[in-house]
């Protein structure tokens, strides 16, 4: 298949590459230092489930000269949806599909604005990578799944073969039967690790090794999921029981969500769309958001960077 990972970061980038070093023509997007070091140096990553080094990947900062493809891996940060959007009509045929990969729960409505409904589907990326340094994904932690799905759930030949190719490359890939459900799920997941692990400048281990910080971590779930369920999201609240056991036994003690770097780096965070979005239904719905207010007072004066 012809895949664009748009952009080659650290989700679109893992996951480009696995798929190119399966024979598949991918095409990575990427800007600045690391499409250079890419162009120069290939594209590494190191991983928990080896390492993989292409030595000459096609990449380029510009679609144009990539023209359509089947599929495009989309996971440029929330702030640059619509003009990543827009950029990304060279690589969209007819039966192109756009699979947007990006956190928080509204970005299949801002991509459809702009590139039409029927050929932008929902999909959430399980996964901890970095960019450790230009041209290099270091991938920590022992999951990497992809799930995705149109919101009509109806037969699509172009997403069933990309399943079919990335189960081919050993990917942890599947459709999923409610991808409205699947988004809020992480959504609330990723609120929360993101929010706790930036907030308190920690990994999530000894969040969570703290009563009171684990505490901490369940109340920014358990807002998010009220304003799922107000939304009139299908939610299971045997899900919030089965996220703190994940995170309690089962989560890489080192682990820190995307937003946790980069804080620490000085970009640009994703604040207004993942502890903001929150805040902003929770007065919408007039549900109480305290821990999400906490966390978004905390964040504030950093959400665009410190560079």
């Amino acid at each position: 298949m012809r895949i664009a990972a748009m952009a080659a970061g650290a989700v679109g980038g893992y996951f480009g590459a696995r798929l190119a070093a399966a024979g598949h023509d991918v095409f990575f997007i990427a800007r600045g230092a690391h499409r250079d070091a890419i162009a120069k140096n290939g594209l590494k990553i190191e991983s928990v489930h080896g390492d993989l080094h292409l030595p000459k990947p096609n990449v380029t900062d510009d679609p144009a000269k990539v023209g359509p493809v089947d599929i495009v891996l989309f996971a440029v940060k929330l702030w640059d949806t619509e003009t990543a959007a827009a950029a990304a009509r060279p690589l969209l045929g007819p039966d192109s599909r756009l699979i947007t990969f990006q956190n928080g729960v509204d970005s299949v409505e801002r991509l459809s604005a702009v590139l039409g409904g029927d050929r932008v589907v929902g999909g959430a990326a399980y996964i901890a990578t970095v960019i450790a340094s230009p041209g290099v994904i270091k991938h920590t932690s022992a999951f990497a799944r992809m799930r995705f799905g149109r919101a009509d759930t109806k037969p699509d030949s172009t997403l069933n073969a990309f399943v079919d190719a990335g189960k081919a490359a050993k990917l942890d890939i599947a459709l999923s039967d409610d991808i409205r459900s699947e988004l809020w799920q992480k959504f609330i997941f990723l609120t929360a690790m993101a929010g706790s692990t930036a907030t308190l400048r920690s990994p999530i281990g000894p969040i969570v090794a703290d009563t009171e910080l684990r505490g901490f971590f369940r109340s920014l779930m358990e807002e998010a999921f009220a304003v799922g369920k107000a939304k009139g999201v299908a939610l299971d609240p045997g899900y919030l029981d089965d996220r703190m056991e994940f995170v309690v036994s089962k989560c890489e003690p080192g682990m820190k969500a995307s937003m946790a770097h980069d804080l620490e780096r000085g970009n640009r965070l994703e604040l207004d769309w993942l502890a903001g979005k929150v805040r902003a239904l929770g007065k919408e719905l007039r549900i109480p958001t305290p821990a999400s207010d906490t966390v978004y007072t905390a964040l504030k004066l950093h959400r665009m960077g410190s560079q």
